[in-house]
C-alpha cells in the first residue's frame, strides 16, 4: 500500500469515528452547535461543500425577498444572502444562542469598519482595495428567538432557510409548522444538510419531514453528502 493509499485510510478512519462518536453523544445529549465551532462552520472547507452561491440558487432567494436564516450561527450564509436580497430585501438572521448572534454582530461591524477604512482612503488605495472589501449589508436584522415560537407574523415572509439545524431543533415537526404559519402562500422553505453534521438525516427523511407538516416537494438538489430540499407552502394551509 501506497504512503498515499495509507494516508487517505487512516483519514477515512478519524472521519467514521468522528461521526460514530459525535453521533452517540448526540442521542443522548441534544443541544444546538456551540458557538466555539463557529470556525468550523466559516471555514473554506464547508463553503467548497455547500457553497453560497449554489445555495442561495437552490432556495430561491432573489432580489427584493425577505429570508429569514434560521439557526443562522455566525452567520456564515446570512451575508451571502443578503447581498442576494438587495437593499429592497431582507434578511431576518434568527438564532437561539445568544453568543452566535454576538459573533454576527462583530462579523458585521468588522465589514462596517474595513468598508469605512477602505472609502477613507480615498484615490491613494491600492487598485485592488475594492476586490478585497465589500460593503457591509445594512439589510440584516439579528434576533434571538427559538425556531418553536417564530416572532414574525403568519404570511410575512418569501423563503426560510435551514441550513444544518433542523435536526438540532427538539421538535423538527413542531418547528416545520412554525415555518409554515410565517411564509406566504407560495413561499420557499429549504432544508439543506451535510453528512459530516452529526444530526444529518437522509434526503428521503427530510423530504417525507417537510410533506408531514404540510409541504409540498418542489425541487431536491445535491448528493447524499450534500443536499437541499425545496419546499412550497400550498394555498390550503
Amino acid at each position: 500500500m501506497t504512503a498515499i493509499k495509507l494516508l487517505l485510510v487512516i483519514v477515512g478512519c478519524i472521519i467514521l469515528l468522528h461521526q460514530v462518536l459525535a453521533r452517540v453523544v448526540r442521542r443522548f445529549w441534544h443541544f444546538p452547535a456551540p458557538a466555539f465551532i463557529s470556525h468550523v462552520l466559516d471555514s473554506k472547507l464547508r463553503r467548497r461543500v455547500q457553497p453560497p452561491e449554489k445555495l442561495i440558487e437552490w432556495s430561491g432567494i432573489a432580489e427584493g425577498l425577505t429570508v429569514l436564516d434560521l439557526g443562522c450561527g455566525s452567520g456564515t450564509l446570512t451575508i451571502p444572502y443578503a447581498r442576494a436580497v438587495g437593499e429592497n430585501g431582507r434578511v431576518c438572521a434568527l438564532d437561539i444562542q445568544p453568543a452566535m448572534l454576538d459573533l454576527l454582530a462583530r462579523k458585521l461591524a468588522r465589514l462596517e469598519n474595513e468598508a469605512s477604512n477602505e472609502h477613507g482612503r480615498g484615490k491613494g488605495a491600492p487598485p485592488t482595495a475594492s476586490l478585497r472589501i465589500q460593503e457591509p449589508p445594512a439589510n440584516v436584522g439579528l434576533i434571538r428567538a427559538s425556531a418553536h415560537q417564530l416572532p414574525f407574523a403568519a404570511n410575512s415572509l418569501d423563503v426560510v432557510g435551514v441550513t444544518s439545524v433542523l435536526y438540532e431543533i427538539p421538535d423538527p415537526q413542531q418547528a416545520l409548522h412554525e415555518i409554515k404559519r410565517v411564509l406566504r402562500v407560495g413561499g420557499y422553505l429549504a432544508v439543506t444538510e451535510m453528512f459530516m453534521d452529526p444530526d444529518y438525516r437522509l434526503k428521503s427523511t427530510t423530504v417525507r419531514e417537510g410533506q408531514q407538516a404540510g409541504f409540498i416537494l418542489d425541487q431536491a438538489y445535491g448528493n447524499f453528502w450534500a443536499y437541499t430540499v425545496r419546499f412550497i407552502k400550498p394555498e390550503a394551509s
